[in-house]
């Protein structure tokens, strides 16, 4: 199965979890009528992007009312939806976490956010997730009919290395729900995802809250899905939408064979100058 449409639910969130859940369900719903395979909801997704919410927020995984939610509509409707990020709770801990439900409604991988975004641009914004959260250490890759993905939450698409490793696990989508800022997003949303997935040769898929005026924190929305060839397939405005688009895997072999980027890398080089490079 080469072919794979996806959704990207660009949703609005408020400070309201029930109606957050509403808003999902809606989208996911909206996504099924359209024949999609594999729906994705965005960073914080029941949650506004907020320390103080985040910890207001949290759930556990085991009881976790937005879990069951999304774990009911992926079997309700026989599709993928990987469920964005919630403030998960384990053992006194926060992380920002994405879970994946397959076709049956089951988790078959979650994604503990790696790289906190902890930054201070002077004069324009300063946040620092390290200061409730706790950062996850695995590199997530999961198997699907459509062959493996890799999962990643917003500010780890900064970091080349995981993209990188992702790829060369088989990952041939990778996804990173996210909610870039109205500093940042504008600057380097729409460059990331082009660029991770042209140095990977594979499609980059990005989906963020829309922006709401009212909340503490300006999400820059832009949810997008990038080709192997580093081109924007879809790109949402900063509105609540929904994005869908269907893509096709065999362009990965047939740019691969064209640009050989990954067969061509000088594992020589590499291996001797790791401790330097990593």
């Amino acid at each position: 199965m080469t072919r794979v449409k996806i959704a990207l639910c660009q949703m609005n969130v408020v400070d309201n979890k029930d109606e957050n859940l509403k808003n999902a369900e809606r989208m996911i719903e909206k996504s099924v009528d359209e024949n999609s395979d594999f729906i994705v909801l965005p960073e914080m997704f029941n949650c506004p992007y907020s320390n103080d919410k985040f910890i207001e927020y949290c759930e556990e995984e085991k009881t976790s009312k937005t879990l069951l939610k999304i774990s009911n509509l992926a079997s309700k409707n026989q599709v993928y939806i990987l469920a964005g990020s919630i403030p998960e709770k384990e053992n006194g801990k926060l992380y920002n976490t994405s879970y994946l439900f397959n076709r049956n409604g089951e988790i078959i991988a979650k994604h503990r956010k790696m790289h906190l975004f902890d930054i201070d641009v002077k004069g324009k914004i300063k946040f620092m997730e390290s200061d409730v959260l706790t950062a996850g250490d695995n590199v997530t890759i999961a198997n699907t009919e459509f062959g493996k993905i890799g999962i990643g939450i917003c500010y780890d698409i900064r970091f080349p290395e995981l993209a990188r490793l992702m790829a060369l696990e088989g990952a041939s989508i990778l996804f990173y729900p996210g909610a870039f800022n109205m500093t940042t997003g504008p600057a380097h949303w729409e460059l990331l995802f082009r660029t991770r997935a042209l140095d990977n040769q594979v499609f980059c898929v990005g989906v963020a809250p829309a922006l709401n005026k009212d909340a503490s924190y300006h999400s820059f929305g832009h949810s997008i899905i990038t080709s192997p060839w580093g081109e924007v397939i879809s790109e949402a405005t900063e509105k609540e939408e929904l994005i869908i688009s269907e893509i096709d895997l065999s362009e990965i072999k047939k740019i691969r064979e064209e640009l050989p980027l990954l067969k061509n890398k000088r594992e020589d080089i590499y291996e001797v100058n790791k401790k330097q490079l990593f």
